[in-house]
């Protein structure tokens, strides 16, 4: 029995699961990643944490495993995180954050010339923090998403990104190519990776790092995705109309269609998915507003006495900070979270209620851009597990919500590593 690993990095921590040939889970762990602290417009965060705690993650993962099963591993990441590296993959400082917004000027340019449908116009591009980076480390060797960093540790092969993490750095998924109005911009081409279909094979483990945790040497390392896609394989979504919601640090909504669909200016983009396309886009609101307010034991304690079919009618938008993406775009906007009530529970409800208006004022958004409101809704992410956000959810969506059987975006991964294994590679 062979079995696949999948990890997972997010905002707030790292986490993994194996599975084997049929799907069946083997295991899983995780570990906690420190919130990155907003200096200004910058939102920055060490690669080296990262790697500390993908390391720690697999450690605790492959106690639980026969490490000599394994034989695939993918990684997935956080949209438009990036940093720049030397040619031997050091971090050349720390990666500015999906959500960092420094890189405004290099914004504006971009606009000026890219492809009206690129998300590499939006709030979150990759291509913008690139700009802005090439500037302050002119021998750099190599621009790198989370993702494709955390790979190219497992394997010392640098320089390697997928079609999902590309899209926001300028990729262009139908035409499978780098676009031509790159040119018009002062981009360090030989910066750009190498970009590859999701599960497509980089290289095989390095061997010390194989040798420290206790795998074999023939274990592949496949081309991951961000978070957002892996989530939604996870959930087994595979029909056209199909949507998911990743209720974790922020608010994620997918929507699988016939067709692409592109609005930058409200950060809406497609990720290519076989044959068909994944639109959707990522809201600020979520895990990390409801955390400025109370701690996951207080909300724990809280949830029971909530009461999901009466309204609070607070009309909250709960934001971790200034700042919207999607559905509004407004690098300005203010969290709206007052008035306060003297009662915690009804406080807490209308946090909740705020982010499931955000949920559907975000389908509503996907819709009138062409793609199709769902019939129900598929749950990934911390928040799918509280029964009463769900009925509250359920409320403003007007449709079904179902939690996925399984909860964990790293499956979503691992179903990347098993499809990568499958190649049968000549071993190393």
């Amino acid at each position: 029995m062979s079995l696949y690993i999948g990890i997972d990095i997010g905002t707030s921590g790292v986490r993994a699961c194996a599975i084997d040939d049929e799907g069946v889970e083997h295991g899983r762990a995780g570990c906690k990643l420190p919130q990155p602290k907003p200096q200004g417009g910058v939102i920055s965060q060490r690669a080296e944490l990262w790697w500390s705690a993908v390391l720690s993650t697999l450690s605790d993962l492959l106690a639980q495993l026969d490490r000599k099963r394994v034989r695939a591993i993918a990684v997935d990441g956080t949209s438009g995180t990036l940093l720049l590296t030397d040619a031997q993959g050091t971090p050349l400082g720390a990666a500015l954050a999906y959500n960092d917004t420094s890189a405004a000027e290099q914004l504006s340019q971009i606009e000026k010339v890219a492809s009206m449908s690129s998300a590499a116009r939006g709030p979150g591009s990759a291509l913008a923090k690139l700009l802005f980076l090439q500037e302050r480390h002119p021998n750099a060797s190599h621009a790198l998403h989370q993702a494709d960093w955390v790979t190219g540790r497992l394997t010392a092969r640098y320089g390697f990104s997928d079609e999902n993490n590309a899209l926001k750095l300028g990729y262009d998924p139908a035409t499978r190519r780098w676009p031509d109005w790159l040119a018009a911009l002062p981009v360090r081409s030989e910066l750009l990776p190498q970009v590859l279909v999701p599960g497509t094979p980089v290289g095989f483990i390095d061997a010390r790092i194989a040798g420290d945790l206790g795998l074999l040497r023939d274990v592949l390392v496949v081309a991951g995705t961000t978070d957002g896609v892996a989530a939604f394989l996870s959930t087994g979504a595979d029909q056209v109309g199909d949507a998911v919601t990743s209720l974790g640090s922020t608010l994620v909504v997918k929507v699988l269609c016939a067709h692409s669909v592109s609005a930058p200016e409200y950060g809406v983009y497609s990720h290519r998915l076989g044959d068909a396309w994944l639109a959707g886009g990522a809201s600020n609101t979520g895990g990390a507003a409801l955390l400025k307010f109370f701690d996951v034991a207080t909300m724990n304690a809280l949830t029971p006495r909530l009461n999901p079919r009466c309204s609070t009618d607070l009309d909250y938008y709960p934001l971790p900070q200034q700042g919207e993406r999607f559905p509004i775009n407004d690098p300005n906007m203010p969290s709206r979270a007052s008035p306060r009530p003297d009662d915690d529970a009804v406080f807490f409800q209308g946090l909740l209620e705020g982010i499931a208006s955000v949920e559907h004022a975000a389908y509503l958004r996907l819709e009138e851009l062409g793609a199709p409101y769902p019939t129900h809704v598929r749950t990934v992410g911390g928040g799918a597990s509280n029964a009463a956000w769900t009925e509250i959810r359920e409320r403003h969506l007007h449709v079904p919500i179902q939690s996925s059987a399984r909860g964990e975006v790293a499956y979503g991964t691992a179903l990347l590593a098993r499809r990568g294994a499958a190649l049968n590679l000549p071993r190393p």
